[in-house]
């Protein structure tokens, strides 16, 4: 399993809950700064999520670690009845609720509310489970990974975006100089928490990426793993099915 990173070191509370700070203190410029970050490449990969989801014709999607809504919103270009939209982040929800509000999505989008490891849905409730960048911020990555099985239908699908460490020259070292130096440095400049800028560049570090994060999934029960690689390696898709 992945080795325990925390937002504040000095802080005695447990992972949950300096996530739960961390992301309350930064969602106002959450989105600003992720797009800067990635160099707006991370709205690509939500849409090759997206894409992933269509071709299997959901009717009910649960987005884990919504955040500020982005994929759930464009989830619904999956054609998708009904979206759930979960984070552990009263203020990130917040900003999510109101891009939906503005887009006239509340039929179709609902944000809530919830803890991954926790969730609050009877079994089999959903066709297909996404996580964009949230599982490296799951306190128990393998109980947080059980409670989306349990919640997914027999053969609903599960779709992971998550961060990963190139293994090829030169952008395995592009990769450790942008997140040791340039994620630390932006966090610094523009962020009111520099620790949250940190922490982001450290979990995903530690995150176990690629074979390994598929062995986990396969230790669960999940079927049909695959790894996607993403733009040299800088990120993953994993898409596996119950």
């Amino acid at each position: 399993m992945a080795k325990k990173v925390t937002p504040y070191k000095e802080s005695e509370e447990g992972k949950k809950k300096q996530v739960t700070r961390m992301f309350d203190t930064i969602s106002g410029e959450y989105d600003r700064l992720n797009r800067v970050i990635s160099f707006g490449t991370d709205v690509r990969w939500r849409k090759r999520v997206v894409g992933i989801l269509t071709e299997k014709k959901p009717k009910r999607i649960l987005d884990i670690a919504t955040g500020t809504g982005d994929l759930a919103i464009a989830l619904k270009e999956t054609g998708a009845e009904k979206i759930v939209g979960l984070d552990i982040s009263p203020g990130m929800l917040e900003i999510g609720k109101k891009k939906v509000k503005d887009q006239s999505l509340d039929d179709r989008i609902e944000m809530v509310i919830g803890d991954s490891e926790a969730l609050d849905f009877q079994d089999a409730t959903f066709d297909a489970a996404t996580v964009a960048f949230g599982v490296r911020n799951f306190e128990d990555l393998g109980k947080g990974l059980k409670e989306i099985y349990r919640v997914l239908k027999p053969g609903g699908t599960l779709v992971v975006l998550e961060t990963s460490v190139p293994t090829r020259f030169p952008f395995k070292q592009g990769y450790h100089l942008h997140s040791r130096y340039v994620l630390p440095a932006v966090g610094r400049l523009f962020s009111k928490d520099r620790s949250a800028y940190r922490y982001l560049s450290e979990s995903a570090a530690a995150f176990p990426y690629g074979q390994a994060f598929n062995n986990i999934l396969k230790e669960i029960g999940f079927i049909g793993i695959e790894c996607r690689p993403q733009t040299f390696g800088v990120a993953s898709i994993y898409v596996a099915a119950k």
